[in-house]
């Protein structure tokens, strides 16, 4: 999953970064509002946090210009104006959520987890395709009683398939997903993951769940 974060303090940029990244999630991060424009126009993100007070406009005018695009990404404010005036405006102008600065760091978490779910429409963190178990919240995976260990980044993989269960996902899509805006590797990188995955999941006598959709990318289904 892939997060944009607009916020000017260098200190709480890094802090949450690094917070994202150890959680899992690909980030992108920028320090003011034209930036945050450029970035919300040229990537399809899961969760944007957004702060209101950069240094060259709002917040609020990069959410409704966001918003004014029509994409449904989910958004989350995060601030020191924790005003009920302050709440009430940003989510009217189309936010997600809104946390106030400063905030306990598994909030936050638990609150881009609980947007994610909200994107793709699953409220349970927990997914399901066949016996096998994705659970989103501590990313432990099972198949039946097997327990499956995966790799951050082929877990990223595995859950960007879930988030789409039984729609076939491009490779475009599982990149865009699951690297950040600097990553600069082999084309061949997604292929290789999902390669991993079928040798983690789909072991023989198991019916496969990860199929290849010819000329599209990958689909996780237990209906094929």
């Amino acid at each position: 999953m892939r997060v944009l974060l607009i916020e000017d303090d260098q200190t709480l940029r890094e802090h949450i970064i690094k917070l994202l990244q150890e959680d899992g999630y690909a980030c992108d991060a920028v320090t003011t509002a034209e930036d945050g424009n450029f970035m919300l126009k040229e990537n399809d993100y899961d969760v944007v946090i957004l702060d209101l007070l950069l240094p060259d406009g709002s917040g609020l005018d990069v959410l409704k210009h966001f918003r004014a695009t029509g994409k449904a990404v989910p958004v989350l404010i995060l601030s020191a104006l924790g005003g009920v005036h302050d709440r009430v405006g940003g989510l009217d102008l189309g936010a997600d959520d809104y946390l106030v600065k400063p905030f306990e760091p598994a909030e936050l978490l638990a609150r881009v987890r609980a947007l994610v779910r909200r994107r793709y429409q699953q409220p349970d963190p927990i997914v399901r395709c066949g016996n096998l178990t994705i659970n989103t919240r501590t990313r432990e995976v099972t198949r039946g009683r097997r327990r499956i260990e995966l790799k951050p980044k082929e877990y990223a993989v595995l859950e960007v398939l879930a988030r789409n269960l039984d729609t076939p996902v491009t490779r475009t899509m599982l990149w865009e997903h699951i690297y950040d805006w600097d990553y600069d590797g082999m084309s061949n990188t997604v292929d290789v993951y999902v390669s991993r995955l079928r040798s983690k999941i789909d072991v023989e006598g198991e019916k496969p769940l990860i199929h290849t959709v010819r000329g599209v990318g990958y689909m996780l289904s237990a209906n094929r």
